[in-house]
């Protein structure tokens, strides 16, 4: 009895699929082009700022010791006798002449007032940062953060004066331990004006390793603006799903007016010595 099988298919050969052998790959498989090796990120400068010159106890220190000097100079002022008037010295009298008013001097800067260095810097999409030091070496001592972008706030630098407010509120007696005792650029939030227009808030924080680089690479700029790259800096802060680019930096130096325990300012001036500051900043505490 003769038996009769059916002929199984066998799938149609494609020209552009060809079956994988163990010596030929998959005609179908499409071969990946080589990818350049990953450019070496630039290393990060070693940290190398001191701690602020500035001392709690020699402030202290030197207080009381120039208290002590005044109160001995106004004791022997008191011991010795009263002169005529027709015994002056006038070798001893300060001649008044000259133009000029007495809040600044003649290199423009304010009398009275301490120098620091101020750096604004930021990743153009992210929040721009204020970083006071005393000396371009050493850590910041204020770090805010402010609620526009570095981008938007350079715009505005382009105006004739610019003017920061900083405002905060004034804790209530008795609302906690050690109120009173909060120095004022040590307050956390604060709400911020440009030129009289809210903004937002500033927030004050402790300087990251990416903050401390930044300070690092500007260590030998007293004045000027610039760019740093981001392969160095770090791209922290922008908004999520877009580079944070390079980052642009404006540093410069401040005379820092401290008017009360409530109130001081900070007045940049030019640098080719025009008349006014071009950025002010003031802090207030109401």
């Amino acid at each position: 009895m003769l038996r009769y099988t059916t002929p199984q298919s066998t799938p149609p050969m494609s020209p552009l699929g060809a079956p994988a052998t163990p010596r030929t790959p998959g005609a179908g498989a499409v071969s990946e082009a080589p990818q350049p090796p990953a450019s070496p990120r630039t290393p990060r400068p070693a940290i190398t700022l001191t701690a602020p010159p500035s001392n709690k106890k020699r402030r202290r220190g030197a207080a009381r010791s120039s208290l002590r000097a005044i109160r001995a100079v106004r004791a022997l002022f008191r011991s010795l006798p009263i002169l005529a008037p027709a015994c002056r010295f006038p070798g001893v009298i300060p001649r008044h002449g000259g133009g000029g008013g007495a809040s600044r001097r003649h290199d423009g800067h304010v009398s009275g007032a301490s120098r620091t260095t101020g750096t604004l810097f930021g990743h153009r999409r992210a929040r721009v940062t204020l970083a006071v030091q005393e000396t371009s070496g050493s850590v910041p001592i204020l770090l805010l953060e402010l609620a526009m972008q570095t981008g938007r706030f350079m715009q505005e630098m382009g105006a004739e004066h610019l003017r920061v407010a900083l405002e905060c509120e004034k804790k209530p007696p008795g609302a906690g331990a050690g109120i009173g005792r909060t120095r004022l650029l040590d307050e956390p939030l604060w709400t911020a004006y440009v030129n009289g227009r809210k903004i937002g808030y500033a927030v004050r924080r402790e300087p990251t390793e990416d903050d401390l680089t930044v300070m690092q690479l500007l260590r030998t700029v007293s004045a000027g603006a610039g760019v740093l790259p981001a392969d160095v800096v770090g791209g922290g802060g922008a908004p999520e799903g877009q580079e944070a680019g390079d980052l642009a930096y404006m540093r410069a130096h401040f005379d820092r007016v401290v008017g009360s325990r409530d109130s001081e300012s900070f007045y940049m001036l030019n640098p080719d010595g025009n008349n006014g500051p071009e950025l002010s900043i003031f802090f207030i505490r109401i």
